[in-house]
């Protein structure tokens, strides 16, 4: 009887590893899609982004604008990032921040570091929200450094990204051509936005009407 209880329980363990292997299995097949898929959603972004720059009379004829304007953009002012699980096609700007009890070599992002080239996303909202509170303490000034970055998951097709890239090329050329300080005044973030909007054609009406924001009636 005993040596039958044993048998049992042995038989139980085995399956119960046999369960985990497969689980294990499973787990990192999947991790490997994702990474996969990540790394194709990377590339296909960036051949949109060189296309764009190549070929695009919009996207061209704004950059060319910034530097008429002498605004010399960074190598790498157009990224493309992964942007985890924010609903959103593409943006601009980092915060830098400006510790004032430091002026020697004082600037840095949200996360310590003076380049904002890194993989992932913009800042986040809690980030930001952490600087604008050192800001309010007196303990530090902010700026908005120019960088746009698509977010790769979620750019659709080229057509949707040419479109994004002149939305943020467009904030861009106002923050070149203007004292713009969107973090602290409201109403030059919604003039930006606006301009934006309307400048990059995503106020067209057959994209309202797609959207559902405009009626037939």
């Amino acid at each position: 009887m005993q040596s039958s209880d044993t048998t049992k329980a042995a038989a139980a363990s085995s399956s119960s590893e046999e369960e985990a292997s497969i689980i294990d299995s499973i787990t990192a097949r999947e991790s490997q899609k994702t990474a996969e898929q990540k790394a194709q959603d990377k590339s296909t972004c960036e051949q949109y982004v060189q296309n764009g720059l190549k070929r695009d009379v919009t996207v061209q004829f704004l950059y060319e604008r910034l530097l008429k304007l002498g605004c010399r953009p960074p190598d790498d002012l157009i990224r493309c990032v992964d942007c985890g699980t924010k609903p959103v096609a593409a943006g601009f700007g980092v915060v830098e921040e400006i510790d004032v009890s430091n002026t020697a070599d004082s600037s840095r992002n949200a996360n310590g570091n003076s380049s904002s080239s890194s993989s992932s996303c913009a800042q986040t909202q809690q980030e930001i929200n952490t600087l604008i509170a050192k800001q309010n303490d007196g303990t530090a000034t902010l700026k908005l450094l120019p960088d746009i970055f698509l977010c790769q998951q979620n750019i659709q097709n080229e057509t949707h990204a040419r479109e994004s890239m002149a939305h943020e090329l467009i904030h861009a050329i106002d923050m070149c051509r203007t004292k713009m300080d969107p973090i602290n005044n409201c109403i030059h973030m919604a003039c930006t936005e606006i301009r934006a909007e309307n400048l990059a054609g995503e106020c067209h009406w057959l994209r309202e009407l797609q959207r559902g924001r405009m009626g037939t009636n």
